[in-house]
């Protein structure tokens, strides 16, 4: 089996990528029982490494996950893993799984913690050559997980009710999707984010979402730019409506969406207000307060497998 290269840290060491693997006994693969982080690597900087850590151990204590290392060693094993991996972008993940019970044992409790972390090439949504293109979505009638059930500001792989809204969008000719809650609110799409642009206002959902760090990156950068930025209920018909709409996510930024059911969104292409967001989100990657240099991070090396 073929997979991207890269470095991993798991079992307490670093090994290939392709030599990282883990128990078919562990309750993150049979129960999807994890949470995990992605950051990402441009020009050999971390792109707001400090609000993904901080989103990451949030998540392990909301369903009782206790990391084994430091919060200052959880940094270096990431930044040994990029400058082990030679990429200078790169796709950064960190993940925290229940592990493996010795006995077997169906109490979460007794299970052991495992935590993995690897950097492979940086992985894209949206290519920068397809943005004026723009990203294809269906609006699904499968409704997101809700959150008084699994609490989507805990990053999970949780998926199949993203999975089986893809399969709906790919029926009907979109490449992605968007998922509504029980009210017919837009909530979120596999791994992005949205934000609806009518008469200058930006609108992202407010609940039933992940917190991306992306989404806050987003954010921030359009009301430094003036925009008004509204978090609330955005329902499936503003979509429909809207002037712009674009996605945001770790593995590609700020992305416009073109098409919404089959339809165009506004001119459909990339409007005036995305366009702006885009590089204003591209400019940031170089500023000393959102990013940091992977090798600067580093005050020790550690051991490899051979």
């Amino acid at each position: 089996m073929s997979v991207p290269p890269g470095t991993a840290y798991i079992d307490g060491d670093f090994v290939l990528m392709a030599e990282a693997k883990i128990s078919v006994l562990d309750w993150g693969f049979l129960h999807s029982d994890a949470t995990y982080d992605v950051v990402h690597v441009w020009k050999g900087r971390f792109f707001r490494l400090d609000a993904h850590i901080e989103r990451f151990i949030a998540s392990a204590a909301r369903i009782h996950l206790s990391l084994p290392v430091s919060r200052a060693e959880l940094v270096r094993i990431l930044a040994e893993c990029v400058v082990r991996s030679g990429h200078d972008d790169a796709y950064v993940e960190m993940i925290l799984t229940r592990g493996v019970s010795p006995t077997f044992s169906r109490d979460p409790r007794d299970a052991v913690n495992q935590l993995i972390c690897f950097a492979i090439p940086f992985g894209w949504i949206l290519r920068p050559e397809e943005r004026d293109k723009g990203l294809s979505v269906a609006i699904s009638e499968i409704q997101r997980i809700p959150p008084e059930s699994v609490d989507p500001r805990v990053k999970n792989y949780h998926w199949l009710d993203f999975v089986m809204g893809l399969y709906d969008a790919y029926g009907r000719g979109a490449g992605s999707v968007i998922l509504q809650d029980a009210s017919g609110n837009l909530t979120e799409g596999p791994g992005f984010n949205i934000f609806v642009v009518q008469a200058g206002t930006i609108a992202t959902p407010h609940r039933g979402v992940l917190e991306g760090i992306t989404r806050r990156s987003a954010i921030e950068i359009a009301e430094e730019l003036g925009f008004r930025v509204e978090r609330r209920p955005v329902p499936a018909e503003a979509a429909r409506n809207a002037d712009e709409i674009f996605a945001t996510s770790t593995a590609g930024g700020i992305m416009p969406i073109s098409l919404v059911d089959g339809i165009p969104v506004g001119s459909g292409g990339m409007g005036p207000v995305t366009r702006r967001l885009i590089d204003a989100y591209w400019e940031k990657h170089g500023h000393p307060g959102w990013s940091v240099a992977a090798d600067a991070l580093l005050s020790r090396r550690f051991p490899i497998s051979d």
